[in-house]
């Protein structure tokens, strides 16, 4: 959703101020204003002193100036987290025994996870994505079924051999999972 968020408002920006910036260029090197253009002249300023200070005396306006920009500066804010918010994790803390221990890559625990969940019995297609932190990882599976798999038969496979096996794999004490099933056949019409 994120991502759909981001076009959408890079996109409207983006033509915001293309056709702005374009308009005020267009103006300013002498072709006519258009029809929507708010000033008469390549030589009108910007604001007036009576447009800036019209509503100055008028008590809704600081208050409801601040909120505005107030929302505008949070849903930057928000914006921005979720840009720097890392969707996967990249690496695992494997307890070697000693102090220091030993990085195990994400993805690599995600391909043998997906790996090892789409060689079950009865699954079309299997995903794994890595999240948490690095020493308490939790991992969600997507399963895609066939069409004459029970879920709960395919949910018991998934716990007992591939989290089992990662879980093992990686020196985890605990490796919490979120399975999300899907059957991958569609309605077939009967005539």
């Amino acid at each position: 959703m994120l991502r759909t968020v981001n076009r959408v408002l890079v996109g409207l920006a983006g033509l915001l101020l293309l056709t702005l910036g374009g308009s005020v260029l267009a103006v300013g090197l002498g072709a006519p204003p258009p029809s929507w253009w708010p000033y008469h002249d390549r030589h009108d300023v910007l604001l007036t002193t009576a447009r800036r200070t019209h509503w100055r005396d008028a008590g809704w306006w600081w208050p409801t100036v601040l909120a505005t920009l107030t929302v505008l500066v949070l849903l930057a804010l928000w914006w921005l987290t979720a840009q720097l918010r890392r969707r996967r994790l990249t690496e695992v803390l494997v307890d070697t025994g000693d102090a220091e221990g030993a990085l195990l890559r994400g993805r690599a625990l995600e391909t043998v996870l997906a790996t090892d969940a789409a060689h079950q019995e009865g699954v079309a297609h299997a995903q794994a994505v890595l999240r948490g932190t690095r020493t308490a990882p939790r991992v969600g599976v997507f399963l895609r079924l066939e069409p004459d798999v029970a879920p709960a038969q395919a949910l018991n496979e998934l716990t007992a051999r591939a989290l089992a096996h990662a879980r093992e794999s990686a020196a985890l004490e605990k490796l919490p999972a979120e399975v999300r099933l899907t059957v991958g056949h569609r309605a077939q019409r009967v005539t």
